[in-house]
């Protein structure tokens, strides 16, 4: 048998179907494994973690991807498609749906607090949250409940400092422009409430 022939019959559709199924299955395995932690918690995203869940042995991982980064990506477009995420040609007016699709495949995983430890940050941020809601409450006192609560809650986020922190270090934005951009927001919703613009999906 030739060289030649001896590469066909390693590389036949029974093999190329077999590859793929492995590759197929390790993928499964690593969103398998990020659907049972927290959102997204990439640590947990191991070789070794996801060869196990896959059945297979860590070298076979690595035969199909060359590293645990080579792993995770794979694993991210993978939960892009499920997301039915698709940025690659984003419109101004089709970000409220693809934010709604986002969020409501994210609430399929776990979630897990990150109030601070802190007993003085707790108490803070309770005193904070009680403030909005009341002053929200004095301009949309006629809404119900829950919706005053989402307009306290998207202010909460706005003026966060895990926020500030997102606009500056994740976008550059220098931190007179992030102060800008968050407050420029919280007025939008200040005008909502003030013309009754309740929210809506």
């Amino acid at each position: 048998m030739t060289v030649g022939e001896q590469r066909r019959k390693y590389d036949s559709p029974v093999r190329r179907r077999q590859a793929a199924e492995t590759r197929e299955r390790i993928i499964s395995a690593g969103a398998d494994l990020l659907h049972g932690f927290p959102v997204w918690n990439w640590r947990a995203l191991t070789v070794r973690g996801v060869a196990e869940r896959a059945d297979v042995n860590e070298r076979t991982v690595y035969r199909y991807f060359a590293s645990e980064g080579e792993l995770r990506d794979a694993v991210m477009a993978r939960l892009e498609v499920e997301a039915d995420v698709v940025l690659e040609g984003l419109a101004l007016e089709d970000i409220r749906d693809h934010t709604a699709r986002i969020l409501e495949y994210v609430s399929s995983f776990p979630l897990q607090s990150r109030a601070p430890d802190d007993p003085t940050l707790m108490a803070a941020h309770r005193r904070q949250r009680v403030a909005l809601l009341a002053a929200v409450s004095e301009r949309a006192h006629d809404w119900p409940h829950t919706d005053r609560a989402i307009a306290a809650a998207m202010l909460d986020v706005l003026w966060s400092v895990a926020s500030y922190e997102r606009l500056v270090v994740d976008w550059d934005l220098d931190p007179r422009e992030a102060i800008k951009g968050a407050t420029w927001v919280i007025g939008l919703v200040e005008g909502a409430i003030r013309a009754g613009d309740r929210p809506r999906p």
